[in-house]
């Protein structure tokens, strides 16, 4: 008996499919258009089966269903779809398979089966839009039996989930995101509102010019910061924290980024200002970031005009008596410096969870105070000039020597000169080789910035000599080495 319904079952939905496909054929499109969602009505009720839609979007992000369900199935592709997608990462060790467009993968999970099918369709955009080209919007359908949906949602979708996280922690290379300026064409590039790059700069904590006490402290606070999910959560306030790296320029801020990123293994987003037409634009940027990053904004007293709004009433004061129009290199930007405190630590800021704000400056002093207080900017580090135990960092990492008779004289120099990491780094590189010319040809640029600083300050070199300095610290004059002399 069950037999024979389920084979009259079938003749029925045979039947009303080949109705559909003579009406479409045959009749008129109006008179079809009214018989057609009836039907499908009809099929859908007698179908046995059920079909899933994921989206690829969820607004203006990728859908982490979709991108778990893209991962799992790359490991089934190659075995059991007829035509794929073929990548090879950079570096990496194996080939990627993905499914193409209109391929279906048939999954067997526990007893049952499941079929996974990749679709796309073409969105022509609106009449006056902006865009040319029309928009692809692409889903994963999911096929499975009426009577194994319970099993479906309990056991297999968790199951897609979590070995999706396996892999992708397995596979998983660091990234650094940018958002792009300009107009795009392609459909990836205009729903992505962040650009990736594999992320492989090689910075460490371990190998970063700083001295040690500040280079502990800041991984501890790093540390402490990811393992207190649930203290900020008890506390009432969005896990994230801000950090301000500040001082001149080559004293080391974007390799402690680096170093940080490295530390935790969070991607980096590089948000340039700039960029940025709008404060709804940079809202749709900070939704766009994923969990466990670090978001940077590099130089930020550059990118628009967020000085202290104290001074700048003072300035407005005097340039009313002569006004004078300024040029403003910013004027596509309509960022305002609300909407960056916003950004920070506003309502929105707490979408998502993890992340690290990380602003960079030459210049504390003209950045508005409202940014730099606790909760947008909680933790100050002053990165400066070069010091000695900073020197013997980069004394090990370039030339490979953990101490030599020349450090005495490089400490000597270096509690007076200014020179920042960058440039010793510079020095260093020059004769990886030999340490003793590499060292001696320091002490020549140390000696250098000291007779330099002194003409700054009006201070004559012959009243205060290098050779003088190092006497008045209990050190031996240093051999000048003459600027014709050769490194090699």
């Amino acid at each position: 008996m069950a037999m024979e319904m389920w084979s009259n079952l079938g003749t029925l939905t045979a039947t009303i499919f080949f109705l559909a496909t003579m009406a479409r054929k045959y009749l008129p499109r109006e008179l079809y258009e009214n018989f057609r969602e009836p039907l499908r009505r009809i099929a859908r009720f007698l179908s046995p089966y059920i079909i899933l839609v994921i989206e690829e979007n969820e607004g203006i992000r990728i859908s982490d269903l979709y991108e778990s369900v893209q991962i799992y199935l790359s490991t089934l592709s190659s075995s059991a779809a007829a035509r794929l997608k073929l990548s090879k990462p950079q570096k990496a060790t194996a080939f990627t398979f993905t499914m193409d467009k209109g391929q279906q993968i048939m999954d067997e999970f526990q007893g049952f089966n499941a079929w996974w099918t990749l679709r796309s369709r073409e969105c022509k955009p609106p009449l006056f839009s902006r865009y040319n080209a029309s928009d692809e919007k692409r889903h994963f359908e999911l096929k499975f039996h009426k009577k194994n949906k319970a099993r479906v949602f309990e056991t297999y979708l968790p199951h897609v989930i979590a070995e999706a996280k396996i892999l992708e922690l397995k596979n998983r290379q660091r990234k650094i995101y940018t958002n792009k300026g300009g107009k795009s064409h392609s459909y990836e590039d205009r729903n992505r509102v962040w650009t990736p790059m594999v992320f492989e700069h090689p910075a460490t904590f371990e190998t970063l010019a700083l001295d040690p006490e500040v280079k502990d402290d800041i991984m501890e606070d790093c540390r402490k910061f990811s393992q207190r999910e649930s203290y900020y959560k008890k506390v009432g306030r969005a896990w994230k924290r801000g950090y301000l790296l500040y001082g001149p320029p080559g004293t080391g801020k974007s390799s402690m980024i680096a170093a940080i990123s490295n530390f935790l293994e969070y991607d980096i987003y590089d948000l340039e200002l700039t960029e940025v037409k709008s404060n709804t634009e940079l809202r749709k940027l900070l939704i766009g970031t994923t969990n466990k990053s670090i978001i940077v904004i590099e130089d930020i007293d550059c990118s628009l005009d967020l000085s202290d709004r104290k001074k700048k009433a003072k300035k407005k004061s005097k340039e009313e008596q002569n006004p004078k129009k300024e040029e403003n290199d910013n004027d596509d930007s309509r960022v305002t410096l609300s909407g960056v405190l916003n950004f920070t630590d506003g309502l929105w800021s707490c979408c998502g969870s993890e992340k690290i704000i990380i602003f960079t400056t030459n210049h504390v002093d003209r950045l508005d105070p409202a940014l730099l207080r606790s909760g947008r900017m909680d933790k100050h580090i002053h990165l400066s000039f070069c010091t000695f135990s900073a020197f013997k960092v980069l004394a090990r990492n370039y030339l490979g020597v953990e101490n030599h008779p020349l450090f005495e004289k490089v400490e000597v120099l270096m509690k007076k000169a200014e020179i920042t990491p960058a440039d010793v780094t510079e020095e260093l590189m020059r004769v990886s080789d030999d340490p003793t010319a590499a060292l001696e040809k320091l002490i020549e640029t140390l000696q250098r910035a000291l007779e330099t600083a002194a003409v700054k300050n009006e201070v004559s070199p012959e009243n205060e000599s290098v050779e003088d300095t190092l006497v008045a610290e209990g050190s031996p004059p240093v051999a000048v080495i003459g600027e014709g002399s050769s490194l090699n």
